[in-house]
């Protein structure tokens, strides 16, 4: 292989695994995202209605408000469609049930997506060091491979086959972090869509005063 393609292959890994400190080191050695890390959220940034008893956190004394929050947290359903259920779902009750039952759903909703949204971040923390240890075993295949042609009496064919590696696994790590970009997206995806289903649920609330 000729030798600019093993100098592509370095200006990769130079160039790809510092990204991935320069985003982290603002916040958490192990978060490589340009978004901000947020552990954790809190009820008052996604509902803006009446502040829910205690008894809403009885989820599992319904279980047909469960099948709910599961139906409606799962981003493969549109939102306009889970808005709609949640709607349908507040139109089929008596009145007196309406503020208990919509309470419960709500906290269901937030512990179901704030737990599944910390998953993906604890997620992405790990494959951001994973892509840190493969970056610095890249450095070093490099290192060892242009000290390997330095040789005099290099074997040829030993070179080619450590270059092809080299560019074979520079290219795994490129796809790896642009996998990753995508991944970073989740948890605003999470926090935003268990927002709107908690406005669906105080617009409804307010339509039936």
């Amino acid at each position: 292989m000729a030798r600019m393609s093993l100098v592509r292959c370095l200006a990769v890994v130079a160039m790809l695994a510092p990204s991935v400190n320069a985003k982290a080191a603002s916040t958490d050695p192990d978060w490589p995202c340009i978004q901000r890390k947020v552990p954790q959220l809190s009820l008052g940034q996604i509902w803006n209605g009446p502040e829910l008893p205690p008894a809403a956190k009885d989820l599992s004394k319904d279980p047909g408000i469960s099948a709910l929050v599961e139906e409606v947290a799962a981003r493969r359903i549109p939102i306009a469609e889970a808005q709609k259920k949640i709607k349908d779902f507040a139109a089929s009750l008596p009145a007196e049930q309406l503020a208990p039952k919509m309470a419960m759903l709500v906290q269901g909703m937030f512990d179901h997506m704030d737990a599944e949204r910390s998953h993906v971040i604890s997620g992405i923390a790990r494959y951001a060091h994973k892509q840190l240890e493969m970056a610095a075993a890249l450095r070093k295949e490099a290192s060892d491979v242009d000290a390997l042609r330095a040789k005099p009496d290099a074997d040829p064919n030993e070179i080619e086959r450590r270059t092809e590696q080299l560019k074979f696994a520079t290219r795994i790590f490129n796809e790896r972090v642009q996998s990753l970009t995508y991944v970073c997206e989740v948890p605003t995806i999470i926090e935003q869509r268990l927002y709107q289903l908690s406005k669906a649920v105080s617009e409804t609330l307010a339509a039936k005063k």
